[in-house]
């Protein structure tokens, strides 16, 4: 298939829960520039894109993506969803492989799967994700939070970004697709045995999030800086104390 495949990371330096939580030091390095190294191993795509904001905290996203050798783009804080719509048209990118900065751990594997996936079933599928339980009751949630990754056509997005002005829908890109997933054609795409952990919790929204993705670069990169997502729930299922770090934390849920 002749089609150009992105990842876009939306990222910036402002929230009311953790403040320049990508900024925040782990093994000396940036949390972004971690997550980027991991979504370099990543087979099948074309370019890396980080979604920032025109805000001038942000100059330190845009800084960190040229360091590591990444394309950026700078866009509206609140209207995300025309902030990477506008990112995929100066990309000219054909398939959205969308993963936001809150999930540093994003994993190889589990990436490249949907990807191959959905590149079997273009004709098939417009959007294909491992996270639609969150957005939509009517799905159901199996993968651990922080592995959350999206796949999609780029024109549906072009599409989409015409269709809605709700500020729910601009703040959170796929909103209005998965709440409306009886106009599309949608997949939920099932967790293997071994990742059906929805218990488990690898997002970054608070300080307990980030003691816990913290320890986990601490014990596990050192030994293999490849090191998968496998290797994590391994991790944190013979340290319980570092796996229930974050276990009071809960996703946000917000009214679509």
């Amino acid at each position: 298939m002749n089609k150009k495949i992105d990842i876009v990371v939306e990222a910036r330096t402002a929230s009311a829960r953790l403040p320049k939580k990508l900024l925040k030091k782990i093994l000396n390095r940036p949390v972004l520039e971690l997550m980027i190294e991991r979504l370099k191993k990543i087979n099948l795509v074309n370019n890396i894109i980080i979604a920032t904001t025109t805000n001038k905290e942000d100059d330190a996203i845009e800084k960190i993506a040229i360091k590591n050798k990444v394309n950026y783009f700078r866009g509206s804080e609140l209207d995300v969803l025309g902030r990477v719509t506008k990112a995929i048209i100066k990309n000219k990118t054909d398939i959205v492989v969308q993963i936001t900065g809150d999930n540093p751990l994003a994993d190889k594997n589990v990436v490249e799967n949907l990807i191959k996936f959905f590149i079997k079933n273009y004709e098939r599928y417009d959007f294909v994700s491992n996270d639609a339980g969150i957005y939509n009751s009517k799905f159901t949630q199996e993968y651990p939070m922080g592995l959350n990754t999206k796949v999609f056509k780029s024109s549906l997005l072009l599409k989409v970004e015409k269709l809605t002005s709700n500020p729910v829908d601009r703040e959170h890109v796929v909103n209005y697709i998965l709440k409306n997933c009886d106009k599309f054609k949608i997949l939920s795409h099932k967790a293997p045995q071994e990742l059906c952990r929805p218990e488990l919790r690898f997002t970054l929204d608070y300080l307990e999030d980030f003691n816990l993705i913290k320890l986990v670069f601490e014990n596990l990169y050192p030994k293999n800086s490849n090191f998968s997502i496998l290797d994590v729930i391994n991790f944190l299922d013979n340290n319980p104390k570092i796996k229930n770090i974050n276990s009071n934390r809960k996703q946000q849920i917000y009214k679509y």
